[in-house]
């Protein structure tokens, strides 16, 4: 063990220290003034959330005791548990704005969705790793149809966000692997195609494929202002809220758009909102170098594994966090759509966050092993 510590990747650890101080420092900011002080206690967000950052401490140091080899032993049970939770939580769970996707345990809320994101990884690093090859486009079915399963089961609560979540693992992983980009494309083609059908049905309400809430969210992508008291309200009251940062921003606790509430979720999924008010285009572009360096380092831990299951479970950590920031950081600035995706490290979450270390700990898991030790 104490070989594996002198192998950690301190620069990756500082990153992921500082995201988490920084996130600390903005949900205090976006919290204490208005959702939190309306329930009698301005740390309240704070408190809870810096719990979930020791219990993601502990649960990353755990990921990193155990050899990633023996995770990928253990892949079936993996992705048999993974299953399970997503069919509890769709007859037990709790359903929260519309979505039956938590388990309730007293004051806590737990999302499954959240953590398969890591099983999936984790299965699919492995289902990859035992193919003979990705050739050919009829390669891809087996790992479409892992990665199907769970997704359809998050669709089924609904939640489209969280299992969009599962397409960008799904193809990061698959481009990562050696996959032939073309079949990559010609297959996303083809889902962008039967997407923008099932959209054109559901809005001509010919056949209700998509649920209203997911059309207007869709419809005010084009144009916020076609709701602007509506569906199109958030990403407006984000747009103004990033626009009014300027350079330096207003400073903590100064963000009108947060503190007055006209933002709503500002403590969640519109975080990064409350950063580019408070905090202006430089806080905004320290955050985004920080995220970039997060990536880099992910990267660079897929190219040095020792092997090319380690190679994937990189891969796909790198793309779940990639396509997190993608879109939550798309949606705030109005060119993406709206969808219930936090920002990784920064918004308020047990479950989200409990992810991201999961996540870390497996990239540190794979870099301590990227070669063989020798213990004298």
């Amino acid at each position: 063990m104490k070989k594996l510590i002198q192998n950690l990747d301190l620069t990756l650890l500082l990153i992921v220290a500082i995201l988490l101080a920084f996130g600390l420092v903005v949900l205090w900011s976006a919290t204490a003034g208005s959702v939190g002080k309306a329930q009698g206690d301005p740390l309240l967000y704070v408190k809870r959330q810096s719990v979930w950052v020791l219990v993601g401490i502990a649960l990353m140091i755990a990921i990193c005791s155990v050899d990633y080899n023996v995770l990928g032993h253990y892949y079936r049970l993996i992705y048999a548990g993974t299953l399970a939770g997503l069919v509890l939580v769709l007859v037990f769970g709790r359903s929260v704005s519309g979505t039956q996707g938590w388990f309730r345990v007293g004051s806590v809320g737990i999302q499954p969705a959240e953590f398969a994101k890591i099983g999936v990884i984790i299965t699919l690093a492995k289902h990859l790793d035992k193919k003979d090859g990705l050739d050919q486009l009829t390669d891809l079915i087996s790992p479409f149809v892992h990665v199907g399963i769970p997704m359809l089961l998050i669709l089924k609560q609904p939640d489209f966000g969280t299992a969009m979540v599962f397409i960008g693992i799904l193809f990061g992983m698959l481009f990562m692997a050696g996959a032939d980009h073309r079949h990559l494309l010609a297959t996303a083609g083809a889902g962008m195609a039967l997407f923008s059908a099932a959209v054109f049905l559901s809005v001509r309400g010919i056949v209700p494929i998509l649920a209203p809430h997911q059309i207007s969210r869709i419809l005010v992508f084009f144009d916020p202002y076609s709701d602007r008291t509506g569906a199109g309200w958030n990403v407006i009251q984000s747009m103004i809220a990033i626009g009014s940062g300027g350079l330096f921003g207003k400073g903590l606790l100064r963000g009108t758009q947060a503190q007055l509430n006209f933002l709503p979720a500002h403590h969640t999924d519109f975080i990064f909102s409350v950063v580019g008010e408070e905090l202006g285009f430089m806080g905004s572009f320290i955050l985004l170098v920080l995220y970039v360096l997060l990536l880099w380092r992910g990267l660079k831990i897929m190219v040095l594994a020792k092997d090319d299951y380690g190679a994937n479970l990189a891969a796909g950590v790198v793309s779940m966090l990639l396509f997190h920031l993608v879109i939550n950081i798309g949606m705030t600035l109005g060119v993406m759509p709206v969808t219930g995706i936090p920002l990784p490290f920064i918004s308020y979450g047990g479950s989200s966050l409990l992810t991201n270390m999961a996540g870390i700990g497996l990239l540190f898991n794979v870099y301590m092993r990227r070669r063989k030790i020798m213990f004298k």
